[in-house]
């Protein structure tokens, strides 16, 4: 079964990092689309630019659409994690799968220089999302109760797989949804 996917992000990278690092890097999940360059690396949808590398701006433009099977996931998860040791900061990557069967998911890949740049970047994340739906129903001082236990949350996790010695390179967290391409 194929699944229309739609990968969508700019990851800053560190100065020296040439465009052959970014392939190499990429390398699964071209040998998957079965290119051998970013400069071949196009999107099914001719109004995106696919992935493509400015030196001059040490950026990596991700917007590209492609026919995939179940192995994707993998290989661009793989990818974009090999990324990270090329990353100037942390960067997210949105990643959106649409099924035949209408059911669609959605989600975010971090990619960043160090775990902890990674880790606070989820934080963030997370508090802007919780922040905004909380919003709509109460005032700053509820939001902040609730920002607090989300930093304790956040602080006693670093902790845990610190001390257990987890990584935390790329973290994949999907959702069901039913938008489509929105950038």
């Amino acid at each position: 079964m194929r699944i229309e996917v739609h990968v969508h992000g700019i990851i800053s990278l560190r100065s020296g990092t040439t465009q052959s690092h970014v392939e190499n890097a990429l390398r699964p999940w071209l040998e998957y689309i079965d290119e051998d360059s970013l400069t071949d690396a196009k999107s099914v949808h001719q109004d995106e630019p696919g992935i493509s590398y400015d030196n001059r701006r040490r950026a990596l433009e991700i917007c590209w659409t492609g026919d995939v099977g179940r192995n994707f996931r993998r290989c661009v998860e793989e990818s974009l994690q090999a990324l990270s040791s090329f990353a100037e900061q942390t960067s997210v990557v949105e990643i959106s799968y649409y099924h035949e069967d209408g059911q669609n998911e959605f989600g975010v890949v971090f990619v960043g220089p160090t775990p902890e740049a990674i880790h606070d970047a989820q934080r963030r994340r997370m508090l802007e999302d919780v922040s905004l739906l909380l919003s709509r129903h109460f005032g700053q001082e509820e939001i902040g109760e609730v920002v607090e236990v989300v930093n304790r949350l956040f602080a006693r996790n670093w902790d845990v797989r610190s001390a257990s010695g987890a990584s935390v390179t790329t973290e994949v967290v999907l959702t069901p949804g039913t938008r489509k391409h929105l950038h």
